[in-house]
Formats: C-alpha cells, structure tokens, sequence
C-alpha cells in the first residue's frame, strides 16, 4: 500500500476519478464535471488556494487507486473563529481499515504540521463547495448542490475517534398547484409595509447585472453560519463563471428596498441530478441536451441559496421570496423542492419548510477531532 501526494495534472485526474469507480452503477450518486473537480484542486486555477493551504493525497493498493483525501488550512475562516482547527475534505475510500487509517494519519499529521489543534470535515474551500459527509438518505438520489456517501464512511469516521460537530438536514416539499390567498395577501402586506420590490432575474444579462451583488449580500446574510468565510471579488467571479452556464435565471428573485439595495434573493435551480448521472462528468452532446431540457422542462427544483439581510430577517422577506418564486414554479409545473442542506440549529427556515407538505429524506455531518485529547486518551 503507497501514499502518494498529488501533485501533478495526472494524479489530479486520478484523485478525482476515484468516485466514479467506487459509486459506479449507484443510482442515488450525482457525478460531478470532471474538470471542475480536477480544477478545484489546482493552485493555479481556484482562486480559494489565495486564502489556504491545501494538500491532496492518493492511497494505492497492488497499484489500484483504493482511497483519497485532502487537507485544508482555511486561514480566513481561522481568523473569523480564533480557532485553530484545519479540515479534511473530499474523503473517499473502500471499505478497509488499513487503507482509511493511512489517508486519515497522513491527513492529520500534515495539519498537525501546520500548528492545528484539531480537524474537521468534510469541509471544503468554502460553503458552495463539497461539505459534509451524508449519515442518512442513502436511498435518496442526491443534488448537484449536496453530497452522497455510502454507509460505512461514518463508521469508520467514528471509529477514529471523529464526533458530531454538527449537522446539516434537507426537505423534500410538495407544492400545491396554487399558492393559498392567505399567502399572497401577506406577500402584498409584506411589500407595501416596508416598501419592497421583487425582481425576477428573466436573463443571464440581468443575472450577471446584480450577481455581485446578490454574494455580498451572501456574505452578510450567512457570515454567522458555521464553517462560513466570506467571498472577495475574484471568488465571486469564479463561482458566478460556475454556475451561471447551467442555471435557469428565470427562478432567481431578488427583493430591493426604496433605495434599489438588494435585501434578500432566493436560488432555486430546475434539479439536474438525473442529467448529471447522464453526463457521467463528461459534457458530451447528448448531456449538454439534456442538461439544457432539464433547465427548461422539470417537475424539480433544488433550493440552492436564500439569503436575507440580517436587518429583514424578522421581517417576512423569506415568505415574500417563496411566494414569488413558487408563481414561476407552479407556471412551469414544478411539483417538488429539494432543499439542500440547512444547518440544524438553524430553527426559523427548518419551521418555515415545515409550513409545507413536506419529508427530512437526508441529514449530513460534520465531525471534529482534538488533536490532544485524542492523544491524550491513546496514552491512557
């Protein structure tokens, strides 16, 4: 068995095509763009290397790819905290001790290295990227926006002494097709006490017009969340160049106030799971069609973001949101809402999804380790 760090256009090939094999002919797993995830472990082009220290590493067994790993130092999310935790990400692995006990050693002694008191993860560069590790929804076909892992990843997280930190839960909703009136009076209530308006994105045009403007609302709106560090200006760019060739803008809402400043917006993205599992990570023809009928024709959407200014989140914005958004979905025969992951502490938007027929199909966890403590307890 070799541990071998990756450090080279191949072995990031090789890194990201791990999943593939191990998750081949899983119908719940959603593949990624193999590009994307081979450049989003590239210093050179993900501009989230600016602000940390990354490594990745590759374990061989009799010259097969059996497991993978990488370790992140977030110096901007440390210095938000004062907490000296580094993170473990993109873990995958077959189902053997000895292979998971090298990438997780190799992992930890490498964030040791770097003055670490513990890890934890699955975290990756930022909250738009890979994050946590799935402990319940194995049967639920996962989101573009989410993460599948299979079963026995927890365990063996568990048995290395890694704990809850903590957890991220998802909703599958039914809508109705018609909004209740009592809903649509309160949106109306809503905009003339406090003198809003709704814009619907329509265009890319007009999508890359307030895309700047709808992440720094993002960074204020979301800069209390757990694992969260704010974005600059260039890994705006980077995610608004991600995201905007698949999104179908004509879901996208924003909410101004009296003076044109963006107070909330809301995500929601017609589902490409099925599309993806298509594309196997290749944009061939046959997927970019299908990809492009999936933005146009579904009966899912997957709720990627909301965010309110903390100033308005008492304040109905959410509700005014949701009704809007759902006039679209009910137009273009939308029946369910996947929501992507919200924190489980997060108690006013997990009562707002109850507000509707609804199903938690999915929970994910992060886990936390203690460099000291752990080691502590080994002398013990």
């Amino acid at each position: 068995m070799k541990i071998i760090e990756v450090n080279t256009p191949a072995l990031r090939k090789e890194f990201a095509l791990l999943p593939f094999r191990l998750y081949r002919g899983n119908p719940y797993w959603v593949p990624p763009i193999l590009k994307s995830e081979i450049n989003n472990i590239n210093p050179a082009v993900n501009p989230f290397f600016r602000f940390c220290d990354a490594k990745f590493w590759i374990v061989q067994k009799n010259g097969l790819t059996v497991g993978r790993i990488g370790a992140i130092i977030h110096y901007a999310y440390i210095e938000k905290t004062q907490e000296k935790y580094g993170r473990f990400t993109r873990a995958e692995f077959i189902d053997d001790k000895a292979v998971v006990d090298a990438l997780f050693e190799t992992a930890e002694n490498w964030i040791k290295s770097k003055g670490m008191n513990g890890a934890m993860g699955p975290l990756g560069f930022s909250n738009l990227d890979s994050q946590a590790m799935l402990v319940e929804g194995f049967d639920q076909l996962a989101s573009v926006a989410s993460v599948y892992h299979l079963p026995y990843y927890k365990d063996h997280l568990e048995r290395l002494g890694y704990r809850k930190k903590t957890d991220w839960i998802e909703f599958r909703l039914s809508l109705t097709s018609e909004i209740p009136e009592k809903a649509v009076r309160v949106a109306d209530i809503i905009q003339q006490r406090y003198q809003l308006s709704v814009i619907r994105m329509k265009s890319k045009r007009i999508m890359r017009k307030f895309g700047r403007q709808i992440f720094r609302l993002f960074n204020k709106s979301f800069y209390e969340l757990f694992s969260f560090a704010p974005l600059d200006e260039k890994m705006i760019d980077h995610v608004l160049d991600t995201y905007l060739p698949v999104i179908n803008p004509e879901y996208i809402h924003i909410v101004v106030n009296n003076e044109q400043k963006i107070v909330g917006f809301i995500v929601p993205v017609p589902s490409l799971s099925k599309s993806m599992q298509l594309a196997q990570g290749k944009l061939s023809l046959r997927a970019i069609w299908s990809i492009m009928r999936s933005r146009k024709k579904n009966d899912t959407v997957d709720l990627f973001l909301t965010g309110i200014d903390p100033e308005y989140q008492a304040k109905g914005v959410t509700s005014l949101l949701i009704t809007k958004a759902q006039e679209v979905m009910i137009k273009n025969g939308i029946t369910t809402v996947e929501t992507t992951g919200i924190l489980e502490d997060n108690f006013k938007a997990i009562q707002h999804w109850k507000n509707y027929e609804h199903v938690q199909n999915k929970r994910r966890r992060c886990f936390i380790k203690d460099f000291d403590k752990q080691e502590s307890e080994s002398e013990a």
